[in-house]
């Protein structure tokens, strides 16, 4: 435990020292996705940078952040989605950016199951009102897909773990 622990450690403190806006806190990296200068190509891979070390993080039980990387990594793959579609599709895509709004919502519902929260959260924080609908919507798909594949919210996830791992803590006690 204590090896996997340091090896996450490591891992996220040479991505800090090379690039310490990457890590840390999900604000200013959200902002700087939703005012839309970075390159495809950066987006794209503080995309996999961050979902990666987010999920090494989890697997490793190393405290990481869940809520604010959430938002990160839906603010950013709403925004590679919507300059995606706007290359295909100009005239019918709204502004990536808006889709990057929408992205954020749609990422909270999906992971936590809580779309009214989601929506609520980012309308409170981007203080936009003009993306209730498309956030409903993409809300809902969100919901659909990890209910079809049976995948249970991320906190029933962690609290199951946090039982198990309780209750093995105590059988080896009993022995």
């Amino acid at each position: 435990m204590e090896l996997r622990t340091a090896l996450v450690g490591a891992a996220v403190g040479l991505v800090a020292w090379f690039n310490p806006g990457v890590v840390g806190g999900g604000n200013p990296i959200t902002q700087r996705t939703l005012a839309g200068t970075k390159s495809v190509a950066v987006l794209a891979l503080v995309f996999i940078l961050r979902f990666g070390l987010g999920a090494v993080s989890y697997a490793a039980r190393t405290p990481g952040g869940l809520f604010a990387p959430m938002l990160v990594l839906g603010s950013q793959s709403g925004l590679l989605f919507g300059i995606f579609c706007n290359q295909w599709f100009p005239i019918m895509t709204p502004h990536p950016v808006a889709l990057g709004v929408v992205g954020m919502a749609a990422f909270f519902a999906a992971v936590v199951r809580a779309p009214l929260t989601g929506i609520i959260l980012v309308t409170e924080m981007t203080a936009n009102f003009t993306l209730l609908l498309p956030m409903l919507g993409a809300c809902f798909a969100a919901m659909v897909v990890p209910t079809v594949l049976h995948q249970a919210p991320i906190y029933d996830s962690l609290r199951e773990r946090a039982l198990r791992s309780r209750e093995s803590a105590q059988d080896r006690r009993s022995i």
